[in-house]
């Protein structure tokens, strides 16, 4: 399974991955410089308990995971040649695809109903963890789209988001950007995924957004509208705090446009954008009129 194009780094990924490394550098070196060359009689007292809270705080958040990756291996099922082989052959191919050194290990976990997947790291080892009811979809009539979903989380293990973001732990604490750089990540593995399974691409979004009993029956065009027709503070500030834009854009952005041909007429979207852009541009036209008159 080769990839039909090459996918797309979203720019904003290594604009804000740039930014990670420079606020992350600055917190180590400074950590560095007043807990070993500052001449400050205080540190000398407080080091100590800096590096105990530092050990224990490393000790809670990786038991916290262990547990998490124990809880993985004891309840979910493994994919594999034997489990779900078809699953698993399509990771494989996918894996091979990308040039990943070895297949990570993938898990089909129930979740109550949730529709998602996500990809992790733990000592070295790569998983991915698939919810059941995502991959219920695989073996009804639609897996180009769960090919879809498992190719882009092999695109955070691709793009090492997991392995960057541990070595970049201090810039997380910088409000907005830790969320802003992993929106930009979202969109570049949506990229991967939709070169991985062009045809699951666009269903695969639909899927998450409405679930895998109604997404068949979604207006795209209606849906994709709503990033123009729904506004406000509220909405915007929403997507500046998550980790994931907002679905609209992510189908409009890398898939949407993909599946329109040039001899469609105007789409919602297309009317919605023409008809904001005239708002836009209204008091530009105006105003030179309003200056002749005075």
């Amino acid at each position: 399974m080769e990839p039909t194009n090459s996918y797309e780094i979203h720019p904003k990924e290594n604009f804000y991955f740039i930014i990670k490394v420079i606020v992350s550098a600055l917190v180590y070196f400074s950590m560095g410089y007043f807990l070993f060359f500052a001449e400050i009689p205080v540190i000398g007292y407080t080091k100590y308990l800096f590096f105990f809270y530092a050990i224990v705080i490393a000790l809670v958040l990786l038991f916290q995971f262990g547990i998490l990756i124990g809880y993985i291996k004891g309840n979910a099922v493994k994919v594999n040649e034997t489990q779900f082989s078809d699953i698993y052959a399509t990771v494989v191919k996918q894996s091979t695809a990308l040039g990943l050194s070895y297949v990570p290990d993938v898990y089909l976990l129930q979740a109550g109903g949730l529709l998602n997947a996500f990809a992790t790291r733990f000592f070295g080892r790569n998983y991915i963890v698939i919810y059941s009811d995502v991959l219920e979809e695989a073996y009804e009539d639609n897996k180009a789209a769960v090919d879809f979903i498992i190719g882009h989380e092999l695109g955070h293990i691709k793009r090492n988001h997991l392995t960057k973001n541990l070595i970049l732990f201090p810039s997380a604490f910088m409000p907005f950007l830790n969320a802003a750089y992993s929106r930009a990540c979202e969109y570049t593995c949506d990229s991967i995924g939709a070169c991985l399974s062009p045809q699951g691409a666009q269903q695969g979004l639909l899927l998450l957004a409405a679930g895998k009993r109604l997404y068949k029956k979604v207006n795209i065009d209606s849906y994709v509208a709503q990033t123009y027709q729904e506004g406000g503070f509220w909405k915007w500030f929403a997507e500046k705090v998550s980790t994931h834009p907002n679905l609209t854009k992510r189908l409009e952005k890398f898939n949407y446009k993909s599946f329109q041909t040039a001899s469609k007429p105007l789409t919602i979207v297309d009317e919605v954008k023409q008809e904001a852009a005239t708002k836009r541009n209204r008091p530009q036209q105006i105003l030179p009129k309003l200056v002749n008159v005075l």
